[in-house]
């Protein structure tokens, strides 16, 4: 298990610095100057100078992956360019807004999607098949932000059950908090709750048919204990696998939720950086978001170890 534990640690570290690497040059391969952006109206040639030397983007792109490196190891991920405010100030502001919105979406897909994979699959060839395959299959068809405005149209602006906007912090007011993001979490969760429920019956599918399957129903076991201690048990490493890899979906997904719903997380801070070309930001946001998805697939891989042995132990013989 060390030596298992070990492998993964080195190749997650360097996943990040290769990560590291692809933020800042990605960064720089945006079309215009970050100098006549910060500029504005005052675009002589002075200022423009001015503004260069000041940060950096006058240095060589070794010197500047220098510093930009060396200022995150020490927590410093600069200043925006355009508010003058430190960087991790506004990813700390941003941060849970687009935490809980991920969680909220995750819960909800894997509530609708392994529920109704485990139904589809117990209830094969019946009408609570067919429903479910055609709830994924809407799931998977309808874009996020059309879902997202008919449920506002009908649901917020309709009947009234919802905010259609807004965000209250959860420590100010928990239930009002949940409120505003019911509506969010839905329709970032819609998609992913298709693909789970798709991957679970497939899964759930094949774990009913094995031997053990039929050995243990042979010696009494009850339709409970054969579901959930043998047949979802052996499916869940599938549902681990795509609950990891989705969290870039989610995050980038959230870019266009955050915008419909108004919510001040990570989605909207993007897009005003992108346009601003305020490269502080943006590289900011794009670090943490990897590494986010490095520590994910990291604790993925030992998820798989506790939930199946066998791909420990293969793991480590190799």
């Amino acid at each position: 298990m060390r030596a298992y534990l070990l492998r993964r640690l080195w190749q997650s570290a360097l996943t990040l610095v290769l990560a590291t690497i692809v933020v800042f040059l990605g960064v720089r391969a945006l079309p215009g100057d970050p100098a006549l952006a910060f500029a504005g109206e005052e675009r002589d040639p002075a200022s423009l100078a001015a503004i260069r030397a000041q940060y950096g983007f006058d240095d060589p792109l070794v010197v500047q992956y220098g510093t930009f490196v060396a200022n995150s190891l020490q927590g410093d991920l600069g200043r925006s360019t355009r508010t003058d405010i430190p960087v991790t100030e506004m990813l700390a502001a941003a941060l849970p807004v687009t935490l809980e919105l991920a969680v909220l979406s995750l819960a909800v897909a894997i509530v609708i999607g392994v529920g109704a994979g485990v139904l589809a699959a117990v209830r094969q060839g019946r009408p609570a098949e067919w429903a479910a395959n055609a709830v994924a299959l809407l799931g998977l068809s309808v874009p996020n932000f059309w879902l997202g405005l008919i449920l506002i149209l009908y649901l917020a602006v309709g009947a009234g059950l919802f905010p259609a906007s807004g965000y209250v912090p959860f420590t100010e007011d928990p239930l009002d908090n949940l409120h505003h993001l019911v509506l969010p979490a839905l329709v970032l969760g819609t998609g992913l709750a298709a693909v789970l429920m798709r991957q679970t019956r497939s899964s759930m599918l094949e774990a009913l048919g094995a031997d053990y399957i039929r050995t243990a129903r042979a010696k009494g076991l009850g339709p409970g204990a054969l579901i959930g201690r043998h047949a979802l048990r052996n499916s869940l490493v599938v549902v681990v696998t795509i609950v990891g890899l989705q969290l870039g979906v989610l995050i980038s997904g959230a870019v266009v939720t955050e915008r419909i719903f108004g919510l001040p997380g990570f989605g909207k801070m993007t897009l005003d950086a992108v346009f601003q070309r305020d490269y502080p930001v943006i590289q900011g946001v794009v670090l943490v978001t990897a590494s986010a998805y490095i520590i994910v697939n990291f604790l993925v891989d030992l998820a798989y170890s506790l939930i199946d042995p066998r791909i420990r132990v293969a793991g480590a013989a190799t």
